[in-house]
């Protein structure tokens, strides 16, 4: 077999069909990284004519001047498959060696072992045990099975299934509170719309906001309008917002409607033109006098929002799309609004958006493997649950060593990088 250097065209033809395939590992996240110092190598490795494995791989300079490789969620091959995946490793290796690398970093986006909704290991399962038993044979070093977000991509994710399925069957799957909120979502009228470039400091501003919120410092405007427009049709920003003015004039009836109702009620009581329970009579009345001070409360709550404006951007998510799934990399909401729990309905529409659309899965992704309801992560991987569908643990992170001397060096100074880094942070933070 003879290891190719592939055009991105080439390398797109095979990568968006692959099983395995994700927006990491297509040319337009290689023209993402370009901008960042990234090099990218398309490599395939070929039998005859057919092209059995690829990779994009990236490459930049450590801090210790020498390069690392990094295949970010590749390779894309059958791990299963050991005299293939030696062929491709000792083929990668060499190529590597040759252009000064230290390491190739992998992370394949393969399972580790088939788990439920909850997170519980099913019995009698798929699993890649094997695929990681021939990756440490072959010399990776792994990074463990971790169960927190410490590695460059979450290991932990949340799926739902789209394919053959609809939008009505996936909705009773869900959680009766997560329905009952998009329903009250839908019934105030909050609803989503994609944007284009011009409105990307809109969902900046979301990010930027829910960074401060949740103590982490959000990538600059520039890192979303250089992904935006490297990634092209891959790519979809989804905003939910909400019309308050409408809101006010729709309430405002309602509580005119209900003040009628409630007075032409009376008048028939009071002059006795029906027959009425007395009992009936009361307690008709009184719920009608409650629905009326909850809807006046609300109004008063919404006038003094309707002085942001008369449309109010609630929150937004960026959505990456791949040859098989929707996938919610980023997205935030503003504390301001947060009653309105504007992140049910976009997620909701990307669900709709891949049922639509015949991809096979939504891909709510980063979770953490811990399920105790204590962890103080433990929120988030309850939303997502609230959609159904099932918790993915990948097989985690590897290192390919091709110096072990410079490795070493690269190691250490790599600690003192990140720990300076990480005491920035929490100067800015202070």
């Amino acid at each position: 077999m003879e290891l190719v250097e592939l055009t991105p065209k080439e390398f797109d033809k095979f990568a968006w069909k692959h099983p395995q395939g994700s927006f990491y590992q297509i040319s337009n996240w290689g023209d993402l990284k370009k901008k960042n110092g990234w090099k990218s190598h398309f490599l395939g490795l070929k039998d005859g004519k057919n092209l059995v494995a690829a990779s994009l791989i990236l490459s930049k300079k450590t801090p210790i001047k020498k390069d690392m490789f990094y295949a970010p969620r590749g390779f894309l091959i059958d791990y299963n498959n050991y005299d293939l995946l030696k062929e491709f490793t000792d083929k990668v290796k060499e190529y590597a060696k040759k252009h000064g690398a230290i390491f190739v970093k992998i992370d394949p986006y393969i399972p580790y072992q088939e788990r439920d909704i909850n997170g519980d290991i099913v019995e009698g399962g798929y699993n890649n045990k094997d695929a990681f038993s021939y990756l440490t044979k072959l010399g990776y070093k792994h990074f463990g099975f971790n169960i927190m977000q410490d590695t460059l991509q979450p290991r932990w994710m949340f799926v739902t299934d789209t394919k053959d399925t609809t939008v009505d069957e996936l909705m009773k799957k869900m959680d009766p509170k997560t329905r009952q909120i998009l329903h009250r979502n839908e019934r105030l009228g909050i609803y989503t719309r994609e944007i284009g470039y011009d409105e990307i400091p809109k969902f900046k501003e979301i990010m930027e906001h829910t960074g401060e919120r949740r103590e982490f410092i959000d990538r600059p405007l520039s890192y979303y309008q250089e992904m935006y427009e490297a990634m092209k049709d891959k790519i979809k920003i989804v905003l939910a917002e909400l019309n308050i003015k409408e809101l006010i004039t729709k309430i405002d009836k309602e509580i005119s409607d209900l003040k009628k109702d409630y007075d032409e009620r009376k008048y028939k009581h009071d002059n006795k033109i029906i027959n009425m329970n007395e009992n009936k009579y009361n307690s008709k009345q009184e719920s009608v006098l409650r629905d009326i001070e909850k809807l006046e409360k609300d109004l008063s709550h919404y006038k003094d929002l309707n002085k942001d404006g008369d449309v109010l951007t609630l929150g937004g998510i960026l959505f990456l799309l791949s040859g098989n799934e929707v996938l919610s990399l980023v997205g935030g909401s503003f504390d301001k609004y947060m009653e309105f729990k504007s992140a049910y309905t976009v997620h909701f529409a990307g669900v709709k958006y891949a049922i639509e659309n015949n991809y096979d899965r939504y891909n709510f992704y980063g979770i953490v493997g811990d399920f105790d309801p204590k962890n103080e992560l433990a929120g988030l991987y309850t939303f997502k649950k609230s959609y159904s569908g099932y918790v993915v643990e990948l097989i985690g992170e590897f290192d390919l060593v091709i110096n072990k001397t410079f490795y070493k060096i690269y190691k250490a100074s790599f600690g003192l990088y990140h720990g300076a880094k990480n005491l920035k942070a929490k100067i800015h933070k202070k």
